[in-house]
């Protein structure tokens, strides 16, 4: 089975940043401390209203990261502008609402199938390989890839949240989007809510290729230190993968 990657999303060590001002503690630190500590690449989200990551957080991390940048984007123009000008190796398209504390579920591809079309076509034009976040639902995968993105990445809150049999049923839900879209020929992502206690059984899909964790591992920093938290998450993955 190959090797499961692990991208760390760094936006709630700008979070915390952001409640006070000024400019610790550093997000582009963290990337750096995530890289060192074996993260196969960096997800940071450039929202709307800035909440957390700044335009010159990406411009910042473009240029110290020697892992890949996967940068978190709303389907508009400002952020399309933003991601031509960055050029990270990936762009992940995620909805996004001003009012929602984090993402809180998929795009639709589907209902959003011509908003989407020009916008996956211009960042694939640029050389950015181009990943849909979407609920793990085959008309969604479908869509997807006729958009032309090369990537899904399969939203696993609803299984973080679950419990007993309807964790394992969603679970079942997480499996058949992954394989379905495997045999499409893209490339499945998950995450979303994944933790210590919750990760192995996903990182056990055999068609899943990279998890993307932040929150969690950033919270867990706090008390056993960043490294550390991130090279246990790694650890459980790969026993799972194993």
């Amino acid at each position: 089975m190959s090797k499961l990657r692990l991208g760390v999303n760094i936006d709630h060590v700008a979070t915390v940043r952001n409640a006070r001002g000024g400019d610790n503690p550093d997000p582009v630190r963290a990337a750096l401390l995530a890289e060192a500590a074996g993260a196969d690449g960096i997800t940071a989200h450039l929202r709307e209203d800035r909440r957390h990551i700044r335009d010159e957080d990406i411009v910042a991390l473009s240029r110290d990261l020697k892992v890949p940048l996967n940068l978190e984007m709303a389907a508009t123009d400002e952020m399309l502008s933003i991601a031509l000008k960055a050029k990270p190796h990936a762009a992940c398209i995620v909805p996004e609402k001003r009012e929602e504390r984090t993402t809180e579920g998929g795009i639709d591809c589907v209902g959003q199938f011509a908003r989407l079309k020009p916008i996956v076509a211009a960042l694939s034009g640029a050389g950015i390989r181009v990943s849909m976040f979407i609920e793990p639902d085959r008309k969604q995968i479908d869509a997807a890839h006729n958009l032309g993105a090369p990537v899904v990445e399969l939203h696993t809150g609803a299984y973080a949240h679950a419990t007993g049999e309807g964790r394992d049923r969603i679970l079942g839900h997480i499996h058949n989007a992954a394989e379905f879209g495997a045999d499409l020929g893209l490339e499945i992502h998950a995450g979303h809510g994944l933790t210590f206690d919750n990760v192995k059984p996903i990182a056990a899909i055999a068609h899943i290729r990279e998890l993307n964790i932040g929150h969690f591992l950033i919270g867990e920093a706090v008390f056993i230190g960043l490294e550390a938290s991130i090279r246990h998450m790694r650890r459980l993955m790969d026993e799972a993968r194993a």
